[in-house]
């Protein structure tokens, strides 16, 4: 059961965070492009390098295990203000986008609350540091 629950957390985590990556890359891909469809929602473009460093490196962390919680509440919260910046709009398309980042959201909310799981960085500090928890609390 254990090896089947740290399957799907690591799997999770992989499927959730696939989307930031890959749209973080394409922005560096894609820069100017990007910026001017930030200014033109009303974002300053100068913002771009953070939003591309949140993605890829939030993305990695979320896959690594590695600082889940902090990062998975800051993807939550940007997926809620891009969902509210970008795709307010009144069409079925937009409707949808806006959706799909709220949903993103309560996935990133889920790690938040529970952790990374067994195969992850997070996990593995928390092994390697029992040791020395023990020692302290009982000398």
């Amino acid at each position: 059961m254990q090896t089947t629950q740290n399957f799907a957390d690591l799997s999770g985590r992989i499927l959730i965070s696939a989307i930031f990556l890959v749209a973080g890359l394409g922005k560096i891909g894609a820069y100017a492009g990007t910026q001017a469809y930030m200014q033109a929602a009303g974002v300053p473009g100068a913002l771009l390098p953070l939003v591309i460093a949140l993605e890829v490196l939030g993305a990695v962390a979320i896959i690594a295990g590695y600082r889940t919680r902090i990062a998975a509440a800051l993807l939550a919260a940007f997926s809620i203000g891009a969902a509210l910046l970008f795709h307010r709009g009144g069409d079925q398309m937009q409707s949808i986008l806006l959706m799909k980042n709220v949903a993103i959201a309560g996935g990133f909310l889920f790690l938040v609350a529970r952790g990374a799981g067994g195969w992850s960085l997070d996990a593995r500090q928390e092994r390697l540091s029992a040791p020395d928890e023990l020692l302290r609390s009982h000398p």
